[in-house]
């Protein structure tokens, strides 16, 4: 559960809004999903992720960037959440829509720009914002495509300080019972689960470079919130809880490490979240 209203953008610093929405699993735990509205330096809208567009929330995006006129463009960074972007498309043509790889592959009605592998896309709306794709995780085809869900871009708007990610983080602001049944306390952070499974990249290697990447992160942007899309925001205090939770990580990694010395994760593994996708293998 989220302690913020669904479908409604909520000021989480100046120039960044983030839209909690519903995202059932099975019709029993509701571990909702996002997406965030940043206005640019320029006066103009930059829209990350899409969820569904109801006509409360488009009525919102509608007042906030001049019934659309003013979003430059939509950019999708989880391979995996892609089921709105063909909505958000049809209701705002005019915007350039932005993607991973997999957006590129599997939603060929909407005429992509690029896709957040290219040096090009990624700094394209710098020095506002920045995107970092993660070391050690398959990013541009992760597979098996029902549970390695793992890898997204994450997306840092400076002037708010606040970070924008999918899946590969998560933050229990309220977790339901059936959550706190799978040991998510309340305030808590933790990676997503499919990081014991195929998340990481079969190399012993991979949990340290991952491990590294984030350090490496949380040493270059100066940040106080993190979004995500599961279960909550962490809003202030962020950087030290994320920095918390790799050190608190380290015997996991180690453990990973030791795992993948001897074989890879099993093509079958499923987590408690991704194991229930009821639209294919699309988690939002």
């Amino acid at each position: 559960m989220s302690l913020s209203p669904v479908y409604v953008p909520v000021e989480v610093g100046p120039n960044f809004w983030n839209v909690r929405a519903d995202f059932n699993k099975l019709y029993i735990v509701n571990i909702y999903t996002h997406m965030s509205l940043i206005k640019l330096s320029n006066g103009k809208f930059l829209l990350i992720d899409t969820v569904e567009l109801t006509e409360g929330l488009k009525s919102h995006i509608d007042q906030m960037t001049n019934n659309g006129l003013d979003i430059e463009a939509i950019v999708g960074v989880h391979p995996f959440h892609t089921i709105h972007f063909q909505k958000f498309y049809e209701s705002y043509p005019n915007a350039e829509f932005y993607g991973t790889p997999r957006h590129v592959r599997v939603l060929t009605k909407i005429p992509w720009r690029g896709d957040l592998t290219s040096c090009v896309v990624q700094s394209k709306w710098a020095p506002d914002v920045e995107f970092r794709i993660p070391e050690g995780a398959e990013f541009v085809d992760p597979k098996p495509e029902k549970s390695n869900h793992f890898s997204c871009a994450w997306v840092y708007h400076k002037p708010s300080r606040t970070i924008h990610i999918d899946d590969t983080v998560m933050y229990a602001e309220a977790p339901g019972f059936l959550m706190r049944l799978f040991g998510y306390k309340k305030g808590s952070m933790a990676f997503h689960p499919s990081i014991k499974g195929p998340g990481l990249l079969p190399h012993p290697d991979s949990p340290f470079v991952f491990r590294e990447w984030v350090n490496k992160v949380i040493q270059d942007w100066d940040f106080d919130n993190i979004v995500t899309a599961h279960f909550g925001n962490k809003i202030g205090g962020a950087k030290a809880l994320l920095k918390q939770t790799v050190d608190a990580a380290e015997p996991m990694f180690k453990a990973l490490c030791e795992q993948k010395k001897n074989k890879p994760s099993p093509d079958d593994w499923q987590s408690p979240i991704t194991s229930s996708n009821d639209q294919n293998c699309e988690c939002g």
